[in-house]
């Protein structure tokens, strides 16, 4: 009945009546790896230097032209041989695929003997290049574990049977600098449950003589399981996995190792086992590494953060290298979850102990900024900034001036609230400087000094600007215009920002609409919304430009509107915005969604909100099964892939910081009771496509199988697609899976049968 409805209102302008082998053509036209090489003057990889130049890319043509720049004189010269690099790294991998130079992307560049040392991203060799060409850099032939480089890039440390080691990069001779270690209980082991690498997890001191890291304890915390699909004996993969509520969950011990000596020693801090927390992440990784830890210059102190388990307080401390004495300097305690940024990504906390002082971001006014306090005592000395807006990114401090350049949100009036800007301000007083006038989201990659900073400028809308420009904000040079003609050529539209009411009814918020490329407001259009219900981002993915934002436009040019909005419990707004729903994750973003497709639906006419699809992956699949069975009069088709449908099924950090400690309630149910999407799923009305990848080793395979079981006993159909052996993001099988959401909606949306197995694959 659903499809024979559609197919009559087609008759009568509604959009799509059929959808041919040549519009999936079109959409597929709108990906990533179509659209990039179509874009001229982009530009790609910024990397700072030691010497104080900058090394960058510029796309055009399809092909990436790397360019050396001298800030002094603001000339720009070909920095290496492209075709060179490409070559050296063919043949360091002579059984891959030969690389093609537009596809090299560096992942990081530093100077070495005159020439640059490379690397390639998803590459595991280092390349140097000069005038004479690129070649690889030979590893030790001691070992393959991934080491953390030393300042001077002399030695590595790396972890092997549990124990910490030091490898000199020339000579590959290795030390061992712990002998304690043991299963589960080793030195900066790298498990977050949703991650469990081999990589080390330490912070150098300064002068490459200490080493800040901790004797992780994982002994009495749960397994998790994984059975691969195979023929013959199945292969498990187990880890330790803490859930939530668990009575024993992984700890950390913190230690400095002070590598200067012949014999290696190792200090223990004189403190309890902290929680496996940090303020800035559900890891102790930031976005730069082990930020929670920082040293001072001479090596002899470090200063770092404990947060509790509930992320309900966090208290900065400062050890003493030598003998390991810790002291408790100041501790911030909130009624919801401390986080060092208004977005979880880097902390905006330092450690300034040459001036007896450090800075502390709070929230405490409702809205995140930077306070200076004294280090002895704790005691505030001033705020450094104020307002109704948010301080996002501290990017550098220079204690000769005084002076402190950050990144920020919604300051500028008349603005969207959520683009970046860079500013500086005066550390003993003075007005906030705007170094970024320009009307746009900015993308800022400041130098080491932080003399000059790289601003690529830019709207989801407009092209990017990208310039160079010194510590005050004045232009030194321009570095690369982006030309989007080959682009609209192509059939590229640009997606449309707009603004809603929130549930409240008050509250602004902020989403993006994707459009048909033929568009035709004289039809009518299913409406598909893309969910990520945060708390730690949001559903909107870029407020800067991309070619392509997902598959948003693709979907679009099968015959829908597509739309993502940040409803109220995501972040970049005030705290209280944020915490709209802390400890009822149910809520998913949900009512601000339902309420943004009303208004939509009532200003534009061409939007049929009667056909309303909802797709999201991971915590959007989470959401995406609840709007279907808590709203299932609103949402009638929905893909939830990969979701954490029950919390009580995830890792333990994620849902005690953003739903609290697990909590008898006494009458046989706890704080999580009804947070599951199983306890709703016989409300089900509509067409629900569930997917997992059985070897996920973030949101294990069983959360959508507890979904799964109760829709069987309440008798409701539904469809499902289980990835033998996909991760949480599918990977080899990701094209597959986009036609397959595709079809799904171009079925049960549009109620027409798509192209019969269309075949999606990556861009050759």
């Amino acid at each position: 009945m659903l499809g024979a409805l559609l197919l009559a209102g087609a008759a009568t302008g509604t959009a799509t009546a059929q959808v041919t082998s040549a519009d999936y053509q079109r959409a597929a036209g709108m990906l990533a790896d179509r659209t990039l090489p179509l874009l001229d003057g982009w530009l790609r990889d910024p990397n700072w230097l030691a010497d104080g130049s900058l090394v960058y890319g510029v796309m055009s043509g399809g092909k990436t032209t790397y360019l050396r720049l001298d800030p002094a004189t603001g000339r720009s010269t070909p920095a290496f041989d492209l075709q060179a690099l490409a070559a050296a790294v063919s043949k360091a991998n002579p059984k891959a695929k030969p690389v093609a130079t537009d596809k090299l992307s560096l992942a990081d560049v530093g100077s070495e003997d005159g020439g640059l040392r490379i690397r390639v991203r998803g590459d595991d060799h280092a390349y140097r290049c000069d005038g004479r060409g690129c070649t690889a850099l030979v590893k030790p032939k001691s070992g393959d574990e991934p080491g953390v480089a030393s300042p001077d890039g002399s030695r590595e440390a790396f972890i092997r049977d549990w124990n910490l080691w030091l490898r000199d990069t020339a000579t590959g001779k290795e030390t061992r600098l712990t002998s304690d270690g043991q299963p589960d209980y080793g030195y900066a082991t790298d498990n977050a449950g949703w991650k469990h690498t081999g990589d080390a997890v330490l912070v150098w001191s300064p002068d490459g003589r200490k080493i800040a890291t901790f004797q992780q304890d994982q002994r009495k915390t749960s397994t998790m399981t994984l059975v691969g699909t195979n023929v013959g004996v199945p292969k498990v993969q187990q880890w330790k996995y803490p859930f939530v509520g668990d009575k024993d969950v992984t700890t950390i011990e913190r230690v400095v190792i002070d590598v200067s000596a012949a014999t290696p020693r190792t200090i223990r801090l004189r403190m309890p086992p902290d929680q496996h927390r940090s303020t800035c992440a559900d890891d102790l990784l930031c976005s730069n590494g082990w930020e929670d830890v920082q040293w001072a210059q001479d090596g002899k102190t470090l200063a770092f953060v404990s947060t509790d388990r509930g992320h309900k307080s966090a208290t900065l401390r400062v050890a003493d290298a030598q003998t390991g004495a810790v002291r408790d300097v100041y501790t911030e305690t909130v009624a919801t979850q401390y986080q060092s940024a208004p977005a979880l990504d880097s902390v905006n906390w330092r450690y300034l102990p040459a001036s007896g002082e450090f800075i502390w971001f709070s929230q405490k006014s409702d809205w995140g900024h930077l306070y200076l306090h004294d280090l002895a005592s704790g005691k505030l000395k001033r705020q450094l900034t104020s307002g109704h807006w948010n301080v996002t990114d501290i990017a550098h401090v220079d204690p000769a001036t005084r002076t402190l350049w950050f990144s920020g949100v919604g300051r500028e009036a008349g603005r969207d609230p959520y683009f970046v800007h860079y500013y500086k301000v005066g550390i003993d007083g003075g007005d906030v400087q705007l170094l970024t006038p320009e009307d746009a989201n900015h993308a800022v990659t400041p130098s080491e000094d932080g003399r000059y900073f790289v601003d690529v400028a830019s709207t989801i809308a407009t092209a990017p600007v990208a310039l160079l420009r010194d510590a005050d904000g004045r232009q030194v040079a321009e570095l690369a215009r982006t030309d989007l003609s080959r682009l609209r050529a192509a059939g590229w539209v640009a997606p449309e920002a707009f603004t809603v009411k929130a549930r409240d009814g008050k509250t602004d918020l902020y989403g993006q609409m994707f459009k048909p490329s033929n568009f035709d407001p004289a039809k009518h259009y299913p409406i598909i919304t893309y969910i990520y219900p945060g708390p730690q981002v949001g559903s909107v993915r870029s407020r800067s430009f991309q070619p392509a934002h997902g598959d948003h436009q693709a979907l679009a040019e099968l015959g829908f509107i597509v739309i993502a909005v940040d409803g109220m419990g995501t972040p970049l707004r005030s705290k209280s915005f944020q915490d709209a729903w802390y400890g009822d994750m149910a809520d998913n973003t949900l009512p601000d969604q339902i309420a943004a497709l009303k208004q939509l639906a009532a200003r534009y006419p061409w939007i049929d909100a009667a056909r309303a699809g909802i797709w999201g992956h991971s915590g959007g699949g989470n959401a995406t099964a609840g709007a279907m069975f808590r709203y299932p009069d609103v949402y009638k088709v929905g893909i939830a892939e990969s979701g954490n449908h029950d919390n009580l099924s995830y890792e333990d950090d994620w849902a005690e910081r953003y739903h609290g400690l697990l909590a008898d309630k006494g009458d046989g149910k706890t704080n999580y009771s009804g947070q599951d999407n199983a306890a709703y799923a016989k409300n089900l009305k509509g067409k629900l496509f569930l997917l997992h990848g059985l070897m996920d080793d973030n949101v294990p395979p069983q959360s959508t199988l507890l979904v799964v079981d109760a829709l069987m006993k309440a008798n409701k159909d539904f469809d499902l697609l289980l990835l033998p052996n996909a991760r949480h993001g599918y990977g080899a099988d990701g094209y597959y899976v986009m036609r397959r959401r595709w079809d799904y909606f171009v079925r049960n949306l549009l109620g027409v049968e798509p192209p019969k197995e269309f075949e999606l694959a990556p861009a050759k």
